[in-house]
């Protein structure tokens, strides 16, 4: 079956609007006070127990549950959500920064599990697992010749922290069977992907979320680029559809001088809270440039817009994706849980950049969309503000509310118009995957290069752009990518750097001709 590309931008939206749902969160759990307010039943729990005794049929109460509480947070308002047990583990560990289990990136090639690449220093890394190992049996259970689903996977691989699981892997390099014992242990899920130093003595630090972990990452970074004597630093917070809060506002308080206003929030009840800035920050004089594009949602938008209302530096790219709201989460017993709309959070100036929300939430997700066709990925003049919005920084800067952060500076999408959906392509795990399977067919090709040498070989061939084409034709994907050779030849060659080289080596091939940090790099000469 093939796929229609105009449903691309749906299929990345909803991947994002998955995203979202991590909000910004406050850290702090509900109080049990509040959970034991009522102990009397419920017209709800009244409900569910008369099926349960009297319906004509046996029914699953649970599912009819989930449904109801779904139904009840659908009406107000789009980051109100439910979270399944199924996914509400995932989602906890991703925002706690860190799981158990025995570190390896994978996925289901053909019918066996292929490893992509072991984590650096995991266990398994240390076990002596490569690159292109299938995982044959975990313990006494069978992994080949079946369709598993992904989080079947995990739970076979994670475990306790320090329990041994056997593996038998085929190694197709040498063509045999080997065992290994591995201990599980804690792996790390960053948040900060690179901190890096670029041209013209400016650092670089890219935050894919806001997790618990995210500033003592941020701030190990920025410790390592200070010692390199930076002078500018961009943050990239592009795609980064936010999470807890408090975390962004530690970061921002890193830039801010003492008692500046970094955010504020009002509940129901009208009650505000302000967080100001301390005298703590470690980079209150140098340059700052925060990168943002349709996708850099709630902590996100609280950085940017603690930094642009205190003229505290420059914000380069797109406008936002407008999400104003706080969120608090209430755990349930079998695992699920709720994140509740507690809060509304304002910008330094005053100004809300929650966007409408009043049609529904299929409308609210879709509203992205409308920027494609409006033309505000291409153009800041299509971007509609209203004047209404209109807010002042202190040193006299226009800057709107009402549904995102307007950029300082506009850079437009990188590929051209019409041609978005291969710019939404090259964000999916396809190139990854691609590259995997032309790496498994030889893992020669590149043995011993150098660095340098491996991007030489990469720049003076075609092969892969060709073999690319007809990879993406085979998934059923019929995309027309020779006005964007460029582009998706520089995804291929950072994907293979990073498998080949590791993850600072991708950053070092995307970032060269990113226009976003162009645009920021030419500004400085």
């Amino acid at each position: 079956m093939k796929i229609n590309p105009k449903y691309l931008p749906i299929i990345i939206g909803a991947v994002f609007a998955l995203g979202t749902v991590l909000g910004s969160m406050m850290n702090a759990p509900l109080e049990d006070s509040l959970l034991a307010k009522n102990n009397s039943k419920t017209k709800l729990n009244k409900l569910i127990d008369f099926i349960n005794n009297e319906y004509v049929d046996n029914v699953n109460t649970d599912s009819i549950v989930d449904l109801t509480v779904d139904n009840i947070l659908s009406k107000l308002d789009p980051h109100s959500v439910y979270i399944p047990p199924s996914e509400q583990a995932e989602v906890a560990e991703s925002m706690r920064g860190d799981f158990v289990g025995i570190g390896i990136n994978f996925y289901m090639y053909k019918d066996s599990v292929a490893i992509i690449k072991p984590v650096e220093n995991g266990p398994s890394a240390k076990a002596g697992l490569k690159s292109g190992d299938r995982i044959l049996f975990a313990g006494k259970t069978k992994l080949y010749g079946r369709k598993l689903p992904s989080d079947s996977l995990f739970s076979k691989l994670k475990g306790v922290k320090g329990s041994e699981i056997e593996l038998t892997v085929f190694r197709k390099s040498e063509k045999k069977q080997l065992k290994f014992k591995i201990k599980r242990d804690v792996i790390p899920l960053k948040s900060v992907d690179a901190s890096i130093l670029l041209a013209n003595n400016t650092g670089y630090i890219k935050i894919n979320r806001f997790a618990e972990t995210t500033y003592k990452e941020f701030k190990i970074g920025l410790t390592r680029l200070r010692q390199k004597g930076i002078q500018s630093l961009i943050v990239d917070l592009r795609d980064n559809g936010g999470g807890y809060m408090e975390e962004a506002v530690v970061i921002a308080d890193e830039f801010l001088k003492d008692r500046q206003l970094i955010v504020f929030t009002k509940n129901k009840d009208g009650s505000t809270e302000k967080t100001y800035a301390t005298k703590s920050g470690s980079f209150e004089k140098g340059n700052v440039t925060i990168l943002i594009n349709e996708n850099s949602a709630s902590a996100s938008e609280i950085l940017a817009g603690a930094i642009q209302d205190n003229d505290r530096g420059t914000i380069v790219g797109r406008r936002s994706f407008g999400k104003g709201l706080v969120q608090r989460e209430m755990d349930f017993n079998d695992g699920s849980a709720v994140r509740l709309t507690v809060a509304r959070y304002y910008t330094p100036t005053g100004r809300s950049i929650q966007k409408p929300y009043t049609k529904g939430n299929e409308e609210y997700y879709k509203e992205s969309e409308a920027r494609l066709k409006t033309g505000e990925l291409y153009a800041k003049d299509s971007i509609k503000v209203a004047d209404s919005l209109k807010f002042k920084t202190p040193k006299g800067k226009i800057v709107y509310g009402g549904g995102g952060i307007v950029p300082d500076v506009f850079v437009p999408m990188e590929a051209e118009h019409g041609n978005e959906n291969v710019a939404y392509l090259l964000q999916t795990g396809i190139v990854g995957h691609f590259v995997f399977e032309e790496l498994d067919k030889n893992r020669n090709t590149f043995s011993g290069l150098h660095f340098n040498e491996f991007l030489l070989k990469m720049k003076n061939s075609d092969a892969y752009f060709k073999k690319f084409k007809n990879y993406i034709l085979q998934t059923g994907i019929d995309l027309k990518l020779d006005k964007t050779k460029a582009l998706v030849n520089r995804y291929i060659t950072a994907e293979f750097a990073r498998q080949l080289y590791g993850e600072l080596y991708y950053y070092d091939v995307i970032l060269k001709e990113d226009v976003m940090i162009k645009a920021v790099l030419n500004s400085k000469k």
